[in-house]
Parts: structure tokens; sequence; C-alpha cells
């Protein structure tokens, strides 16, 4: 089962948590990635953030990354939105 976790900080302080679970393996990985990046930000009430090259480059190496607020198009109320992969 491939799963992804989110997590919001705020003043270097964790403040929401989710988990996506993707188990239709019939997708590529990054279509796995992509819809369960849009369900933890549904869950959050977050707009999907936009993917920026240090975005791209740190999750091909580590599968993580941040959004800070300039992967975002509006305003946010947090320090970042952390992803990563927990298991494939």
């Amino acid at each position: 089962m491939f799963r992804m976790n989110g997590t919001l900080y705020r003043d270097g302080r964790m403040v929401k948590d989710c988990v996506s679970r993707q188990e239709d393996y019939s997708k590529s990985r990054t279509d796995r990635v992509l819809t369960a990046l849009k369900e933890i930000c549904e869950y959050m009430d977050l707009a999907v953030p936009i993917w920026l090259q240090p975005n791209i480059r740190e999750f091909q190496r580590k599968s993580v990354t941040c959004f800070r607020s300039d992967s975002f198009m509006e305003p946010i109320n947090f320090d970042y939105l952390r992803i990563e992969v927990i298991e494939e």
C-alpha cells in the first residue's frame, strides 16, 4: 500500500497531521503522489501547493519535501507543509 503523510508546522510545532492511503497500483507513482497530496490538502482545507524545482529535486532524492509560503498562491497561516512517503 502507498501511504503519504502530510504535516502542518507553525512556530516549530506540529499543528495538524494526515495520512493518505492509495491502493490503486494501476496509477503511476507520480499520480499516486499527486492524488495523496490533493487528499491531504482537502482534509487540511488548503489549496494544493505548486511544485517548485527545489521541491521536485528533494522529493525525488528523499521522498520528502516541505512546501513554504512561496508554493502557495494565497497567504498561509502556518510555516510549512511537510509531505513524506511512508510506505510503498
